[in-house]
C-alpha cells in the first residue's frame, strides 16, 4: 500500500486553543489532537510537540487549559495563535482572556467552553508527548457549533467554495493575465486563490498575486508574500 498523507484528512478532529503556564509566562496554541480518555474520573489527553513552548510550559506546571472554539472562528485567531511562537511574540497583546483557577489562560471570543486539567501522567510519542489529565474544571459559554479540523482545511484555508460570487469581469481578468495560478503558503499551507482574493484583508475576489500589496501577509499565518509559492 502507497503512503498518501492526504488520507489522514479523512480522519475527524476538533480544533482547540491549549494554554498553561509557569513562572509568569504564559502561552497557548491550536490543536486538534485533544480527546476525552475516560469519563469517571474525566480524563483528557493532548499531544504537543515537543518544540513548542507550551510544552515546556505543561511539564514544568503540569496543568493545561482548553479552549474549544467555534466554528466561526477567523483564521486569524486560528493563525496567531497556530504558527507563530510564544517565544518570539506576545500572542495575548490583543487577546481577550482570563486565568482560570490552575493559572491556564481561558480564551474569551471564539470559545463555546472551558475546561482545565492537572496532568496525572506523561507519554512519550516520539517528537511530541501525550499530555494526560485529569479535569478539574469547566464550564460551557455559550451555544454554537465547535470548529473541527475538516470544516477548517476546506472552508478557512483557502479552498473556495462554488457558490462563491465572482463577476464575469474579474473572470476574464484572471483569464486573460493566466493568473487561475493559485499560490500556497509554504508556513502554513493556505492557498491564495486569485478568484476568492482575500476579502477579509481587503483583497477584492479577481486580484491577481502578483497585484497584492507589498505588505499583504497570509491571513493564517502572517508571513509575507515571498513565502509563497506557485501551486503544482
Amino acid at each position: 500500500m502507497a503512503l498518501d498523507q492526504t488520507a489522514l484528512f479523512k480522519l475527524s478532529y476538533g480544533m482547540y486553543a491549549v494554554g498553561s503556564f509557569f513562572d509568569g509566562k504564559i502561552n497557548a496554541q491550536i490543536v486538534n489532537t485533544l480527546f476525552q480518555v475516560s469519563a469517571q474520573p474525566a480524563t483528557l489527553a493532548v499531544c504537543i510537540n515537543k518544540k513548542n513552548l507550551s510544552h515546556e510550559l505543561i511539564s514544568l506546571s503540569k496543568v493545561f487549559s482548553v479552549s474549544v472554539l467555534e466554528k466561526e472562528t477567523p483564521v486569524e485567531f486560528i493563525g496567531l495563535l497556530g504558527f507563530r511562537s510564544g517565544r518570539d511574540i506576545d500572542k495575548f497583546k490583543d487577546m481577550k482572556y482570563r486565568k482560570g483557577p490552575s493559572g491556564a489562560p481561558l480564551f474569551l471570543e471564539h470559545t463555546l467552553a472551558h475546561m482545565e486539567c492537572k496532568v496525572v501522567k506523561t507519554v512519550d510519542a516520539g517528537t511530541h508527548d501525550i499530555f494526560i489529565g485529569k479535569l478539574s474544571g469547566s464550564e460551557n459559554i455559550k451555544e454554537g457549533e465547535p470548529m473541527t479540523y475538516a470544516y477548517y482545511h476546506v472552508v478557512k484555508k483557502g479552498t473556495t467554495p462554488a457558490s462563491a460570487p465572482v463577476s464575469s469581469e474579474m473572470v476574464l481578468k484572471v483569464a486573460k493575465e493566466a493568473s487561475v495560478q493559485k499560490y500556497v503558503c509554504t508556513v502554513c499551507n493556505y492557498v491564495y486563490d486569485p478568484a476568492a482574493g482575500d476579502p477579509d484583508s481587503g483583497i477584492a475576489p479577481g486580484t491577481l498575486f502578483s497585484d497584492l500589496p507589498d505588505d499583504w501577509v497570509c491571513p493564517v499565518c502572517g508571513v509575507g508574500k515571498e513565502s509563497f509559492k506557485e501551486t503544482d
